[in-house]
């Protein structure tokens, strides 16, 4: 039998795991809302007023970077070049789609081979969504889904059609020549999923949160409209 001590150990423990994985959640559906479209100005708002821990690991310094991007931004600067970075005149200088960064063209088979994993974990396509599945804003969405499964379901969907691109995605936006505000957001995502590739690398007995970074704000979510 378990003692009271033991069983309020046990409850702290996993009130715990449930918020780091509310807090990845969070962080997954922040960055794709910002890949999906040019941030309104009440998120652009948000986050100018983000307050984070000062020290030098790579996701404070990012998620510092973003705060000061926003400041010094205005709203249709970071429009403006969401458009020319992403959507452009026949294509933006940047390309969101994980079929183009692994074999070089759209609606190629990594595209067909996520469809069929998609339809086994349970997602249905919405019929107003335009853009292939294999969007960089999607495919983090479904992420954030994810971390309420176990970790192998999590660790093999992000490895097959996540980690085998975005170091590619991430390095084609940073050098892109209308870059600016978005370099920062380039680097929240790089500092992100390198955090989530080493926790999925990790012994799950012995699985511990790599760095947690206190951002006092809790996550923007803006309402759809």
């Amino acid at each position: 039998m378990k003692s009271d001590n033991q069983l309020s150990a046990n409850q702290s423990s996993e009130n715990a795991s449930n918020n780091d994985e509310s807090l990845r959640a969070d962080i997954y559906l922040l960055i794709a809302q910002l890949f999906r479209s040019a941030p309104s100005e009440e998120f652009l708002m948000w986050l100018t007023q983000l307050e984070v821990t000062e020290d030098q690991h790579p996701m404070a310094i990012a998620w510092n970077a973003l705060r000061e991007a926003a400041r010094s931004h205005s709203l249709n600067q970071v429009a403006e070049e969401y458009q020319d970075l992403f959507i452009g005149v026949g294509r933006g200088e940047v390309v969101q789609f994980g079929s183009w960064h692994i074999t070089g063209s759209l609606m190629e088979k990594p595209l067909s081979d996520l469809r069929q994993d998609l339809d086994a974990l349970g997602f249905e396509r919405h019929k107003d969504v335009k853009e292939p599945e294999d969007h960089i804003s999607a495919l983090l969405e479904v992420m954030s889904m994810l971390v309420e499964l176990p970790k192998p379901v999590q660790q093999t969907f992000f490895n097959k059609h996540i980690g085998n691109w975005a170091g590619s995605f991430v390095e084609q936006l940073q050098q892109a020549k209308s870059v600016s505000f978005y370099a920062a957001v380039a680097n929240l995502l790089n500092a992100y999923l390198t955090i989530e590739q080493v926790s999925f690398a990790v012994n799950p007995k012995h699985n511990k949160a790599v760095h947690k970074v206190d951002v006092k704000n809790q996550i923007f979510v803006e309402e759809k409209r």
